[in-house]
């Protein structure tokens, strides 16, 4: 289907009769699948639930995938365009804010604020502006490229893993509530290898394949940035499982507090 910037919350009112229809849970992965062609407008994807797979093959606007609820969102530039998606913007500022569940593979640059607020999408970019994962308090993300400045600041939960491209990551990163964490961690490695093989198999990605086809030496240059309380409660919750019950509610409100 064509669409134009003019074209805003597109698939809204959709997800709105799904989710009427059949709840929360929507329906069965891929069941609504739907191809754009162009530059959508605002809030392209908003609130889709789960069942419901938009792909668009050109670029957007601001807040992409806005309170994304379980559908999946793919977006890369026309097969005919000679740039280099990695090295250009692709989709505006506040892409997946307040999003909640779902998927999004972005072949080439998000804006500003890329996931602010996630709490649940697991999301795949070539690189962002500043304030990427701002707020973020779930979710799994992974940037294979450039970041802005000021990256997960306010961030308490989610995790995100960053190829830091020119060594400099640190610099850029806000300290405040996160620590940075080599990626080493098996089960870290196959999450971050199996969200940029699906990556690869949506968008077509020439970029990400090079970066599988020279695993062994880019993933030392991967950072897992890791939200110090979420740290905190996973190792409440492991310590009472390993008793054989579930952590209390006092015992994660402890996790947080240090």
């Amino acid at each position: 289907l064509p669409i134009r910037n003019v074209h805003r919350a597109v698939g809204t009112m959709l997800g709105y009769h799904i989710t009427k229809r059949w709840g929360g849970e929507g329906l069965p992965e891929d069941t609504i699948r739907i191809h754009f062609t162009g530059s959508a407008g605002q809030s392209f994807g908003a609130f889709v639930p789960r069942g419901i797979t938009f792909t668009l093959e050109g670029d957007a606007n601001d807040y992409w995938g806005k309170g994304l609820s379980g559908g999946k969102l793919i977006v890369f530039p026309p097969r005919r365009s000679t740039f280099a998606p990695e090295e250009n913007i692709i989709i505006g500022n506040v892409a997946l804010y307040g999003a909640t569940s779902g998927e999004a593979y972005v072949r080439g640059v998000a804006g500003e604020r890329f996931c602010v607020r996630n709490s649940g999408v697991h999301a795949v970019v070539e690189g962002i502006g500043d304030h990427g994962c701002e707020y973020m308090t779930g979710g799994r993300v992974v940037v294979l490229g450039h970041t802005g400045r000021n990256f997960a600041a306010g961030m308490s939960g989610g995790i995100a893993y960053v190829l830091d491209v020119d060594g400099h990551f640190k610099r850029r990163a806000n300290l405040g509530m996160v620590d940075l964490e080599p990626l080493d961690r098996a089960e870290d490695i196959e999450l971050v290898r199996d969200l940029i093989r699906r990556h690869v198999a949506v968008t077509g990605s020439t970029y990400a394949t090079r970066i599988l086809d020279g695993w062994v030496g880019v993933q030392p240059r991967f950072v897992k940035v890791m939200p110090k309380d979420y740290r905190r409660i996973l190792l409440a919750e492991a310590r009472a499982r390993a008793e054989g019950r579930e952590p209390t509610f006092g015992e994660l409100v402890g996790a947080t507090s240090g």
